[in-house]
This record gives structure tokens, C-alpha cells and sequence, in this order.
């Protein structure tokens, strides 16, 4: 139930982050569904073997450490130099465009997955297995 007070709409008991969460979900939803069903679904498929391949290899997660530690140094200087980036597809043109603060929550979700990476990559030693 959405209620008027004063010069903006507000949802009753959420405040305005119901109504932000909504236009969030929509724009992610009309966003996905620009792309073609094949290329989210290889899309998907490639995300599953990749984690198949980081879970079963120790060197898959070295190698992952090192990726997630260079795209978390550069969308972290994105998000500080308040630079804009244009998803542009082929043949298509822009379709959408990243800006600073989601280059911010992108680099922290990729720090992170740096330091899970890199302690099960190069710290953790898998236990010898007894028969």
C-alpha cells in the first residue's frame, strides 16, 4: 500500500527504501531481459563450471585470488576518480551504464572474494585423506 505525505510518495511501514527496492528490482529485471535467453543461460552454465574448477583445484583458486585482487584495485580507482562506464553490446550500442557507487559495492564484493580466494588458495591445506 502506497500512501502520499507531503511532496513524496513513501510505502507504509517500508519508508522510501521500499520504493527504491522495487525500482532496483525492476531496472535488474528489465536489464536482464535485454540480453538473449542463450547467452544467459551459457552465461550461467560457465559461472557453475568455474566454481566446479575453484572448489576442486587448489590452483583455480590461486588463479582466481589474483584476478579478484586486480578487478577489485581497479573498480576501487573507478568508484575514487568518479568515473561512469557504458555497457555497450555490438551491434546494439549502450544499454546501460555503471556508475561510481556501483563500481564501489562491485569492488568490495570482489575484495572479498579475493580473501576467500587467496586463504583457501594459498593458506588452507586440504587435510591428507585416510582409507
Amino acid at each position: 500500500m502506497v500512501a502520499q505525505k507531503g511532496n513524496g510518495w513513501r510505502s507504509a511501514g517500508t519508508g522510501s527504501a521500499g520504493i527504491l527496492g522495487c525500482i532496483a528490482v525492476s531496472a535488474l529485471a528489465t536489464w536482464l531481459s535485454s540480453f538473449p535467453i542463450w547467452l544467459i543461460i551459457f552465461t550461467v552454465l560457465y559461472a557453475l563450471a568455474v566454481l566446479y574448477a575453484a572448489i576442486k583445484f587448489r590452483d583455480v583458486r590461486k588463479f582466481l585470488a589474483g584476478a579478484f585482487f586486480v578487478s577489485a584495485g581497479t573498480l576501487c580507482y573507478l568508484w575514487m576518480a568518479g568515473i561512469t562506464i557504458p555497457i555497450v553490446m555490438p551491434f546494439v550500442g549502450t544499454i546501460s551504464v555503471e556508475t561510481p557507487d556501483i563500481s564501489g559495492e562491485r569492488a568490495i564484493i570482489h575484495f572479498i572474494l579475493f580473501l576467500l580466494c587467496f586463504y583457501f588458495g594459498f593458506i588452507w591445506k586440504p587435510q591428507a585423506r585416510t582409507s
